[in-house]
Formats: structure tokens, C-alpha cells, sequence
């Protein structure tokens, strides 16, 4: 057929691109290498899927840092209420959440995975799972179709939506940068993003496994974490989305909110989020983080709230007073340390000993070992280069009748709905132009 489309990848963007596809008219096939479709979509956001956010649209791009600029003709043509609609006309409710997130007001994943599968159905778009295509068909510069193992499918046209290398179970594993890295495309080097990192002090991070800890502030360095200036305060936060001031030298990224402490290193919501800058830092030399956990006191302002307590409970053990001002299980750990005696009474703390306890208060510090492997992640880093795709259409620059869209394309952003709306967005961009391009050459 010659109007045919193939879709590779069923996946958000996938789905997307093979319904508009499909809508101009085109006769689509959508390929998925597992059993399902809209594996990875369906764990989304704890199973609640995440798809969008409120920000407005300068503010939106700016989770993709240096990269969002190029999706600014495509959220031109399919951005939030373009999705909002599209979800309502498949009778998907939705709700937002007071820090702009937007969710099914189902708070269910598989809500929005059964929109787009009635939106195939509507298209007509036929469904083919368990195909893993390993490689595209090129004649003349121009696409003719894929290869299932040793069955050749004829495309006149083929949109690439095997998402990224995270969660490979989900069928995302990668196998779309080798199928543009073949019919020549550059591969952005792969990195996971949003992901926990590894400490060097695994036994220090064994003691205080599983501490949640809330409204801190984290702060990575490009240096060993014995050359952090203790007296370094941080009144704002930076990274990416967050400010357009670079932050002090050795700082790459500061971000204030809820982390978590893990038997291997760090986690938590803040670590995520700076976890891009860190891996991509670890390339250039040591990285270390400090976790303020009194970021809203200045070291001057901390010490004397410490002498107030030691004045007002002099007869406490240090142990008993860090007890009302730490998490429980976090005060044994801090006074190892320290290398302070528990069972020291307030009252017999020295200045030189108050300062220790300051400084490590504001400033309890790891060195960064590795971020853990992309498939831990809950974003690749790196893909397709965007210099090698047409921003208007996620046409191929290099080859004829062949477009990207969502995560196998050198993009990613923050999380809170960025990723999956770049993907929802690129898909029904890539999905129009291909169907239109197949049409036209009918005529």
C-alpha cells in the first residue's frame, strides 16, 4: 500500500502519531515489541500518569533546559488543552494538583492508555505487538519500510517512537538509537536522568537508611566533599527550570524540598532533579552534595538557636536534645560523625564542639560515586540529535520519509508531566506530517 505508515513503538508519542496518522487518512500499522501497548505510560506517576502541567508556555520549556527551544513550533500546534481536549472527547476527566500538575481525575493510568486505544480504534489503525523491528529500510535516501527479524514490512513512511533505554521491561530498551544510528543519524550520549545516585560513604548511608528527609536543602559540587566552604549559605535555588543566574563556583546545582537517604546513596524528589547535572558533572571530575538540614538559618543564626537549647536544657545529653531536633533515626549516625560523646551534657558543650555540630547541621556531606544505571532510571538522557530533525515537522534530515518523536530524541526534561506532554506533542506533530507526505505522493 502506498499511503502505508508503520509506527514503531507504542508507546505515549507511538499511540499519538499512529491515531493523527491515521486521521489524515493514512493506512497505519503501529508495531510494539512487547505484548501491550502503553507499557512504561501505565506506571507513570505512581500509576497515575502525570501527563501535562499548568505552566504557561515560556516557563514550560524551560524543564527541558537548552533543548526547549526546539519544541516550541510543536507545542505551537499540539500543546496541554489540545490534549486536555483530546482527552475529554474519550471521556478522560482530569484534575490539577496545587503544584500544576495535572492527572486523570480517575488518578489511574489506565485511563489514559484506553483513550488512546479506542483512538487507534477509531482510526483504524492496526495493532501488531510482540514485533520487534531491527532495522529500516532505506533505498535512494528514502525510507521503504522495516524488518521484523527476516520479514520485511514496506512503509512509505516510518515514525520512530521506541522511546528511551528506562525500563527496559516495558519494552523501551533502546533499540531505537541503534535503528537511527544505522541509517545514519548521531546518538547524543545515552546518560539516565531522574534517577538516585550512589555515595562513596555507603556505610554512613547504610546507617541512615531510609530517612525521609523534608524542606532541606541539597547542593551538589564539583569537588571532593572535604573542600565544600561550610560557610557557603545558599538563599536560592538553582538548575534547571528553576533560575537563568548561574550559581557560585563550585556549585552545579542547589535545590531545596524532600530527599531521601538510601542504603546505596541518596533519592528522593530534590535528587532526582539535580541527578542530570550531577551524572553529566561526574564526566568532568569529582562531585560531592551537602545537605543543609536548616537552610532556612544562616550558620551564625543556627549556632546561636543551638546555645539557646544548650542554655535552656543544660542537663540534656546531646543525644536527647539532636532527638528534638533530628529525625530519630538520624541522631546516632550525626554523632558518629561528629566523633561528639552522646551522653555529653549541654551545659559541657565547648565552642569548638557547638561548631562541629553547626557545620555538620548545615552541611552533611557525600561524595558522589555514580548515578545508578539507565535502567533504574525514569528518563534517558541523550538520543537522536535534534540538529539532524526538523523542528516544524520530526521529519528526518538525513533521510526521506522517516520522523521522531518522545524520548528517542536528545530530549528530556524535569519531572511534573513535561516529558510525557513533549511526547504526547511530538507524537501528533510527527503522526500529521507523515500521514499528509504519504497522501500527497498518492495524488
Amino acid at each position: 500500500m502506498r499511503n502505508s505508515i508503520v509506527v514503531v513503538g507504542a508507546g505515549a508519542g507511538g499511540m499519538m502519531a499512529a491515531g493523527r496518522a491515521a486521521e489524515t487518512g493514512a493506512d497505519v500499522l503501529l508495531l510494539e515489541r512487547t505484548n501491550r501497548p502503553g507499557n512504561k505510560l501505565l506506571l507513570t506517576g505512581n500509576r497515575r500518569c502525570n501527563f501535562t502541567n499548568t505552566k504557561d508556555l515560556e516557563d514550560f520549556v524551560t524543564m527541558y533546559g537548552p533543548s526547549g527551544r526546539f519544541l516550541y513550533g510543536v507545542f505551537g500546534r499540539f500543546f496541554r488543552d489540545d490534549l486536555l481536549a483530546f482527552l475529554e472527547r474519550y471521556g478522560v476527566g482530569t484534575k490539577t494538583e496545587p503544584d500544576g500538575r495535572v492527572f486523570p481525575s480517575s488518578n489511574r493510568a489506565e485511563d489514559v492508555v484506553s483513550a488512546l486505544q479506542r483512538y487507534l480504534e477509531d482510526g483504524g489503525v492496526r495493532l501488531r505487538t510482540g514485533a520487534r523491528v531491527t532495522s529500516i529500510q532505506i533505498a535512494k535516501g528514502r525510507v521503504t519500510g522495516v524488518e521484523i527479524d527476516k520479514e520485511r514490512v514496506p512503509a512509505a513512511a516510518v515514525v520512530l517512537a521506541t522511546g528511551g533505554a528506562s525500563y527496559p521491561e516495558t519494552g523501551s530498551s533502546g533499540d531505537g538509537y541503534s535503528l537511527a544510528a544505522e541509517v545514519g543519524h548521531n546518538i547524543v550520549k545515552l546518560r539516565p536522568a531522574l534517577v538516585p545516585l550512589i555515595v562513596r560513604e555507603i556505610d554512613l548511608a547504610k546507617s541512615m537508611q531510609g530517612i525521609a528527609l523534608k524542606n532541606v536543602r541539597l547542593t551538589a559540587y564539583q569537588c571532593e566533599a572535604d573542600r565544600i566552604d561550610p560557610f557557603l549559605t545558599l538563599t536560592a535555588d538553582y538548575g534547571r527550570g528553576l533560575s537563568s543566574r548561574k550559581p557560585p563556583k563550585p556549585v552545579i546545582e542547589s535545590r531545596t524540598g524532600e530527599m531521601m537517604i538510601t542504603h546505596f546513596g541518596i533519592g528522593g524528589p530534590i535528587t532526582l532533579l539535580m541527578s542530570l547535572a550531577v551524572v553529566d558533572a561526574l564526566e568532568v571530575g569529582p562531585v560531592s552534595v551537602a545537605i543543609d538540614l536548616f537552610h532556612t538559618l544562616d550558620h551564625a543564626q543556627l549556632q546561636q538557636r543551638l546555645q539557646r537549647e544548650f542554655d535552656r536544657h543544660g542537663n540534656r545529653s546531646l543525644r536527647n536534645l539532636l532527638d528534638g531536633l533530628l529525625p530519630h533515626k538520624l541522631v546516632d549516625p550525626f554523632l558518629e560523625t561528629t566523633r561528639l560523646l552522646p551522653d555529653r551534657l549541654g551545659h559541657q558543650m565547648t565552642a569548638e564542639e557547638r561548631e562541629r555540630l553547626t557545620r555538620l547541621l548545615k552541611s552533611l556531606r557525600f561524595n558522589i560515586k555514580a548515578p545508578l544505571p539507565i535502567s533504574a532510571a525514569t528518563v534517558t538522557a541523550g538520543g537522536v540529535s535534534l540538529d539532524e530533525i526538523d523542528p516544524k515537522t520530526m521529519a528526518s534530515r538525513l533521510v526521506k520519509g522517516l520522523y521522531f518523536c518522545g524520548e528517542v530524541m536528545d530530549l528530556d526534561a524535569d519531572t511534573g508531566g513535561y516529558n510525557l506532554q513533549a511526547a504526547f506533542s511530538t507524537g501528533w506533530v510527527a503522526g500529521e506530517e507523515a500521514g499528509h507526505a504519504v497522501l500527497r505522493k498518492t495524488k
